[in-house]
């Protein structure tokens, strides 16, 4: 059996950013804010304090870096499917695919009110 890291089709970038997160819990739309550890065009891994059921669309929101994007830092949200959950401890592990991503015009959007992860 192959290793995630085999598995894996894109390079990931081993970078700590703001992101938040958006998915519907039942009739309820629900938002955090964490930081993720690690990036690729695929893929996206971060805790949050609880976890979101396999599955389930979720949409991302983050600024890429300079040196990711090599043109200055750009504000993309992402939406994808979660592959993982895992708890880890207090937190959960979730890694979710990216299927497609958008653009975003203007400055970074300001965090919402719950504190990271």
């Amino acid at each position: 059996m192959l290793s995630s890291a085999e598995r894996r089709r894109a390079p990931r970038f081993e970078l700590h950013l703001p992101v938040t997160i958006r998915w519907r819990d039942g009739s309820e739309t629900r938002e955090a804010v964490t930081v993720c550890k690690d990036v690729s065009s695929n893929g996206i891994y971060f805790d949050l304090r609880e976890g979101i059921k396999e599955g389930t669309p979720v949409e991302v929101e983050m600024t890429l870096p300079n040196q990711i994007t090599l043109a200055g830092p750009v504000r993309v949200v992402c939406f994808g499917r979660i592959q993982r959950c895992e708890m880890t401890g207090e937190t959960a592990g979730v890694a979710a695919a990216i299927e497609k991503y958008e653009f975003l015009p203007g400055i970074e959007r300001a965090p919402a009110k719950d504190k990271p992860v």
